[in-house]
């Protein structure tokens, strides 16, 4: 009885309600409720409705969304608002999928972020547009299958949080759902700093990633610990590795998921060595500026 009274009190303080209509194994559910712990409940999420952001409908706070067309534009509008009535009380969140940061909506992220806006842009990144039908997009990473990919995606993933960093935001990090403490921390600290914010998320997604739904956080920590997926900030320009896991072979991450299963050794290697390099090339710029 006491358990459940536990469960109870849980859920009634929590602002994200359950029953979401989010696949099994999604990502999504999991980061909106440690997210939404550090955010707090003074706050105004404005979402585009990517897959994984289907969870959005189930946070108990104000929320709004036009199309993922506008990813910050909305949320721009909401700040202009706010600031008008002499509020600076209110965190505003702006959240978008892979394919509204990356692709269609990249040029007036990019905007909010060239003047500074004072929200925080989160890119909800489970690598595809998985909601229209697992299309590729520009943040899936070479050879993933997808559907308008069955042989491989033969370009890179755009590595949009160095693209934001670029310009000159005071905060750009990167989060992942298997390491809650570090998601949270990153988020108290975005949510304290006046002016634009990104935070890069990687969302499991068990359909279009093709896994067992039910190791959707073993799969996303293999990515960290193989660095495909490397948790950083960069703050006022200045780089910090926030893990430096030792590093496991690349052949986990990918045979641990489905999309990958006709990668030949050749190009397998090929993305073990572009991830040692890119590795190293985090490990250099550690505690160093990254603005060029």
């Amino acid at each position: 009885m006491e358990v459940n009274k536990l469960f109870d009190e849980y859920y009634e303080k929590s602002l994200f309600q359950g029953g979401s209509t989010c696949c099994p194994g999604c990502g999504g559910p999991m980061f909106w409720r440690m997210a939404l712990e550090a955010i707090g409940s003074n706050s105004i999420i404005y979402g585009d409705g990517p897959c994984a952001g289907c969870a959005i409908r189930n946070i108990k706070l104000p929320t709004f969304g036009i199309h993922f067309s506008f990813a910050a534009d909305g949320a721009t509008g909401i700040v202009a608002a706010l600031n008008a009535k002499g509020r600076n009380d209110v965190t505003v969140i702006s959240a978008a999928g892979d394919g509204a940061t990356g692709d269609i909506s990249f040029g007036k992220i990019s905007a909010a972020a060239e003047r500074n806006e004072n929200m925080i842009q989160i890119c909800i990144d489970n690598e595809a547009y998985m909601n229209t039908g697992i299309q590729k997009s520009g943040l899936t990473p070479y050879g993933a299958w997808t559907t308008t990919t069955p042989q491989g995606k033969e370009a890179p993933k755009k590595r949009i949080p160095m693209i934001i960093a670029q310009h000159r935001v005071p905060y750009v990090a990167t989060i992942s759902v298997a390491y809650p403490r570090d998601l949270k921390a990153k988020i108290t600290k975005a949510k304290s700093i006046s002016g634009f914010k990104y935070l890069h998320t990687v969302m499991p997604c068990p359909t279009g990633w093709r896994f067992d739904p039910a190791k959707s956080v073993e799969v996303v920590r293999l990515g960290v610990e193989t660095w495909a997926w490397p948790l950083y900030e960069v703050e006022n320009g200045v780089l910090r590795l926030t893990l430096k896991p030792k590093q496991r072979p690349i052949e986990d991450y990918l045979k641990a998921q489905a999309r990958f299963r006709h990668l030949n050794k050749e190009q397998i290697d090929y993305v073990q060595q572009e991830v040692n390099n890119e590795r190293q090339r985090l490990l250099d710029f550690d505690g160093k500026s990254v603005i060029t």
